[in-house]
């Protein structure tokens, strides 16, 4: 979900976009809910800073696809409807293939939304989709100014398509500092996968982070300028006593790994508030070996009590909320936890 001033915006199971009035009583709140023409969820999704135009993706659909919406700024009254429905070339994203499209992200600077293709075919040439050599990934630009309904490779003077990506499975995608984009590379999508991306909107120069990987959703908090990643598939460090490599990781600015914190197995999600600097991670439940669906695999050495149980004072799951105390002098500073 995503919001600007009254409204909330939210993907629903159904492929339907529901548009929430955050002023309205609760009975009326939803005012409209417009399908995208698909059978599974309308998934991840990111606003213009104006609150005017929206993308969001349906990942599960087969091929997957975006849905570009014009939504209601700060009008009073919901307005919003579909521009046009965005799909990838079946040259890069071959339908059949169970392929999907993940997190969009907007950048006001080049005004184009990109969003996350964690496999593409023929990245690099001779990779095998699902084998071995394996595919990487790929970054999908969208102008909204002048939409496209069948996406190709990159246009650099259109300036919209698929961007490869060197050894990158992305899941999530935010826009940091100096016009670049942390994508949430995962072995997951791409197996060798061992680092995090960052990629310049305007050159796209890349620089790998090491030390971070096994990302979903990625956020970019502006108020510390820091990138937070839910790593729940991050690759557990040798020697570790945890079950999982599940972390939250902490990259700044200039694109260094700062820290990693470890979380329920389950983590995926994060986001921050920039005012406060508080970062917002849910956790997953702890259930007993065994049961279905199933918890919190990120048990202590030692002991039966999982990351998930210790962050949440029980097993019932939680949101965990960091602070970061910015210190203008000294930048050696850490997250820290409460519940």
């Amino acid at each position: 979900m995503v919001s600007h001033g009254r409204w909330l915006y939210a993907g629903d199971g159904d492929s339907t976009l529901k548009v929430i009035d955050l002023n309205a009583p609760t009975a009326s709140a939803i005012k409209q809910s417009i399908a995208t023409g698909g059978t599974t969820r309308l998934d991840e999704m990111d606003i213009t800073g104006d609150g005017q135009l929206l993308f969001g993706a349906n990942n599960a659909e087969d091929p997957p696809f975006g849905t570009l919406f014009s939504a209601n700024g700060d009008g009073s009254v919901s307005n919003t409807f579909i521009i046009t429905r965005v799909t990838i070339a079946p040259t890069i994203v071959p339908p059949g293939k169970g392929l999907s499209i993940e997190q969009p992200a907007w950048d006001p600077k080049t005004q184009r939304f990109y969003t996350s293709i964690p496999t593409i075919a023929n990245n690099p040439p001779g990779c095998v989709l699902g084998g071995t050599p394996a595919c990487s990934g790929g970054l999908l630009v969208t102008d909204p100014d002048n939409p496209v309904a069948v996406e190709g490779l990159f246009d650099p003077v259109a300036g919209h398509g698929v961007i490869p990506l060197p050894a990158c499975g992305p899941n999530g995608a935010t826009v940091g500092v100096n016009d670049n984009l942390l994508l949430g590379c995962t072995p997951g999508n791409f197996p060798p996968q061992t680092t995090t991306l960052v990629i310049n909107a305007k050159t796209h120069n890349s620089a790998a982070v090491n030390g971070i990987t096994g990302s979903d959703e990625v956020y970019f908090n502006k108020g510390d300028n820091r990138y937070y990643l839910g790593a729940s598939k991050a690759i557990k460090p040798a020697g570790s006593n945890l079950g999982s490599g599940a972390v939250l990781g902490v990259v700044d600015g200039t694109s260094i790994l700062v820290e990693t914190i470890p979380q329920s197995s389950g983590s995926h999600s994060v986001a921050a508030d920039s005012r406060r600097n508080l970062i917002f991670v849910p956790q997953i439940w702890t259930r007993p070996a065994g049961a279905i669906p199933a918890g919190d695999a990120n048990t202590v050495a030692g002991g039966p009590a999982t990351v998930g149980e210790l962050l949440c004072g029980g097993v019932d799951g939680c949101i965990a909320v960091y602070r970061h105390n910015v210190d203008e002098d000294d930048d050696d500073d850490r997250a820290e936890g409460h519940r």
